[in-house]
């Protein structure tokens, strides 16, 4: 298991290096981000315009992803991503850094009003 996290460390790092990786996956495809934070896109509140901002991901993979967050009850992990037609492990792992799962709001704040 060590292995398999060393190797992807070392893909992330050879991707960012070569900018295959953009630092901001709001950036348009081929543009050049310089520092600052990242922004990550969020598979359970993102629209298909937003999704459609991340590399590889054209309009029709983007609607395959909001339609297996509705029929899914939204991401859990982002390995989920690949369980979407169109998303294999290559174009995952091009992802990955770029997106996140939390939750879409939070319904429940700690305390319950139910009696």
């Amino acid at each position: 298991m060590q292995h398999k996290h060393s190797a992807f460390v070392v893909l992330l790092a050879v991707l960012l290096c070569t900018g295959l990786v953009a630092a901001n996956p709001q950036a348009p495809t081929g543009s050049s981000a310089q520092g600052g934070a990242s922004t990550l896109v969020n598979l359970n509140t993102a629209t298909p315009t937003q999704l459609d901002t991340l590399p590889g991901i054209g309009p029709k993979v983007a609607a395959r992803i909001v339609e297996y967050r509705q029929k899914n009850g939204g991401f859990k992990k982002v390995e989920e991503l690949m369980n979407v037609q169109g998303i294999g492990e290559k174009l995952f792992l091009k992802l990955k850094p770029l997106v996140t799962v939390a939750p879409a709001k939070a319904e429940r704040s700690g305390t319950s009003s139910a009696i």
